[in-house]
């Protein structure tokens, strides 16, 4: 974090100076303000490097921070400490420079009248519409350290499935990056010092040595140019897969591919019945619910789904028939679905439903990873063999006519 000089009054009126770490001017003054020192002058330190502006760069908030916090509030509200109070202590005590700032200015908006889903409404950033839809309804039934309680738990399954699908992702871009970097280095330092070894052996070159060649003096020749292509490439698939119509075939094809396929159909269950148990468990009406339900789909087809069964549900209907009438969910989940709307236990029925699909999550990644460990390594093997064997064909030729 950057440093801040200040200077500024205490309350007796002595004249007090220092330094600062913090996010900006503003949690200076808020820090100041509450050592009993009204702020005359804040200012950045010369010399430092700010980047904040850059996205890549700008502070984050990172999920661990904001389930600690939840947490450590929740605890704080059900010993029946004061939400002002209980803000600040936290806003003080948390190392995450994001969440500290933002703790500051939803303590000021609380005690100047605001309640607490009020103010956190203003950092969209920070706190999503779930967090802010269930804080609500904690005020309004006198729940908060419940509620709060029931969000640390459902970001910290959400983090974790996260993580899960991204593992899932990292091996098979590991291979791709290795397989980029080796085929670079044999085509641009490799190869062309086979080739003029061949040059000066004279001769004609085997077919496939040929063609190796040809491919190395491409490479020489366009390296530069090659990376302007896939970086074009890069940022026009980015844009496609932003463009709600051609993002929308995307998805309806990812869900079409063998194991993928049923790899993501059983992440959007799992967080389709955690995301909608929780929310009916805290009070919020079904359709409100689908309302925050839908935007956290991750699929453009199961977002329609979901929406589909809003309509539907808004017009007097349960949840389980519409919900078959899609087809994007299992029907052991729709059965289940009804089975829970039937006995008036849908959000008990949910959670036990987003229990199941994190163990199917679990064996639909590792039966993926499973089959993309063998197709990468041969597809890696195979480039560095055919290089291989195009390299030392010319010489086992000259050993035979020898």
């Amino acid at each position: 974090m950057p440093v801040f000089r200040w200077e500024g009054k205490t309350r007796g009126g002595q004249m007090k100076k220092g330094t600062m770490n913090a996010i900006d001017e503003q949690v200076v003054e808020l820090r100041l303000k509450q050592q009993g020192i009204v702020p005359s002058s804040v200012a950045k330190a010369p010399g430092q490097l700010d980047l904040s502006f850059i996205p890549i760069f700008a502070p984050k908030l990172g999920p661990k921070s904001l389930i600690i916090f939840t947490r450590q509030f929740a605890t704080m509200i059900d010993a029946g400490l004061p939400l002002v109070q209980g803000l600040e202590i936290l806003a003080a005590q948390t190392d995450d420079p994001v969440l500290q700032k933002t703790l500051f200015m939803v303590k000021n908006d609380v005690e100047s009248g605001s309640t607490f889903s009020s103010a956190l409404e203003k950092h969209p950033g920070v706190f999503d519409a779930l967090y802010i839809a269930l804080v609500s309804a904690g005020e309004m039934g006198g729940i908060l350290d419940t509620i709060l309680d029931r969000l640390a738990g459902y970001i910290e399954n959400s983090e974790r499935l996260k993580k899960k699908v991204k593992g899932a992702m990292t091996y098979p871009i590991g291979i791709l990056v290795v397989a980029i970097i080796v085929i670079a280095v044999l085509m641009i330092k490799v190869v062309p010092t086979f080739a003029e070894m061949f040059a000066g052996m004279g001769g004609t070159l085997p077919g496939p040595t040929q063609l190796l060649v040809e491919m190395s003096d491409f490479f020489v020749a366009y390296y530069l140019h090659m990376g302007v292509v896939i970086t074009i490439t890069y940022m026009t698939a980015k844009a496609l897969f932003a463009w709600k119509t051609s993002r929308r075939y995307i998805d309806m094809l990812a869900l079409k591919v063998p194991v993928v396929g049923d790899a993501i159909r059983k992440v959007a269950v799992s967080r389709f019945t955690r995301t909608m148990g929780t929310m009916i468990g805290a009070g919020i009406p079904v359709v409100q619910a689908m309302e925050t339900v839908e935007k956290t789909a991750g699929n453009i087809i199961i977002e329609e789904g979901i929406r589909y069964v809003k309509e539907k549900v808004t017009e007097g209907k349960n949840i389980a028939e519409p919900l078959m009438q899609v087809g994007v969910f299992p029907a052991m989940v729709v059965q289940m679905i009804a089975v829970g709307e039937s006995t008036g236990a849908l959000d008990a029925m949910l959670a036990k439903i987003a229990d199941f699909y994190d163990e199917e999550v679990d064996a639909a990644i590792n039966a993926l990873i499973a089959i993309m460990e063998p197709v990468m390594m041969v597809f890696l093997a195979g480039i560095v063999g055919y290089v291989l064997i195009s390299l030392y064909m010319p010489i086992f030729t000259m050993g035979q006519n020898m």
